[in-house]
């Protein structure tokens, strides 16, 4: 018996060489402006604050980091922080919740969220000096209550270069930003949640306390995370406008920086890290709180 020889087997096909698409030709003038403007510089940073100015290793520049006029610029800078972000949200979000949800005409919310995405990136020395020339000591607005209605503001204590005045300042960005950020969470709100709610007895107010903060929580309390860190992060703004009348990380910092007699580039590189893990873990958040929100908003 004879065996019947088997057919040839087709030769075996060459892998066929993967090709990147072309379509991600378009990311390389992102990826290279990120690479230069972002973490290049965040890698000087980290590397500086862990070197001498021979350039060997310490621990000094962080350990410096825990003397009294850093902590206190550090907290001074927490405080207007949550300040600024907190009046943000509260302010912001009645605002987005009355054109949302209170029945205001729909072509309100067009021009306010049109002006939201502008002033939301307003800040550095033209917010500085808008504000100067409004609420400063020769201001419009100080001028004119102290002529014609005889209200000092200096008198009642009020300062454009103090901490409240820096707070006021950075809520022209804030509420904006928050407008932004909390309106497509508003418009995620399902009328038959509020249906159902006023079905089983609840009012307005139970319904609000019950069901919309309960969800709304977790997106108020991430974006609250997110203003923090973009107040916290502001620089130009508060340099322009404050100078050095008030003791702040950013002021501190570029007092470092810049290299005067006093100044330790290596310890503003070991402040300027601190201001990266701070602002990092309040990002964290936001993207942590803002993911929990969407499962009920979807």
């Amino acid at each position: 018996m004879t065996d019947t020889p088997s057919p040839a087997s087709p030769p075996l096909a060459a892998p066929a060489r993967r090709r990147l698409p072309l379509s991600w030709l378009g990311l390389l003038p992102f990826a290279l402006f990120i690479a230069l403007f972002l973490i290049a510089p965040t890698m000087k940073i980290v590397i500086g604050a862990f070197q001498r100015a021979d350039g060997s290793f310490t621990f000094e520049n962080v350990a410096g980091l825990f003397t009294k006029s850093i902590l206190d610029s550090y907290w001074i800078s927490i405080k207007i922080s949550v300040a600024s972000s907190a009046l943000g949200c509260l302010i912001g979000f009645l605002m987005a919740a009355a054109v949302v949800l209170g029945g205001l005409p729909k072509w309100v919310r067009s021009p306010l969220l049109t002006f939201s995405g502008v002033a939301s990136n307003f800040a550095g020395v033209p917010l500085a000096f808008a504000f100067l020339a409004t609420l400063g000591p020769l201001g419009l607005v100080t001028v004119f209550l102290k002529t014609h209605l005889g209200i000092n503001l200096r008198a009642y204590g009020f300062n454009i270069l103090s901490f409240w005045g820096l707070t006021i300042t950075y809520l022209f960005f804030q509420i904006p930003l928050m407008i932004l950020i909390v309106t497509p969470a508003l418009d995620g709100m399902k009328r038959e949640w509020r249906e159902a709610a006023q079905s089983l007895g609840a009012s307005g107010a139970q319904y609000w306390r019950m069901v919309a903060l309960p969800i709304l929580f977790p997106a108020i309390l991430g974006t609250f995370a997110l203003l923090f860190a973009n107040a916290f992060g502001a620089v130009a703004t508060a340099i322009a406008l404050t100078g050095s009348s008030l003791n702040i990380v950013p002021i501190m910092l570029f007092a470092q920086i810049r290299g005067d007699v006093l100044g330790n580039p290596h310890l503003g590189y070991a402040m300027a890290l601190g201001m990266i893990v701070i602002t990092g873990l309040a990002n964290v958040i936001y993207i942590w709180l803002r993911m929990r929100s969407e499962r009920w908003l979807k």
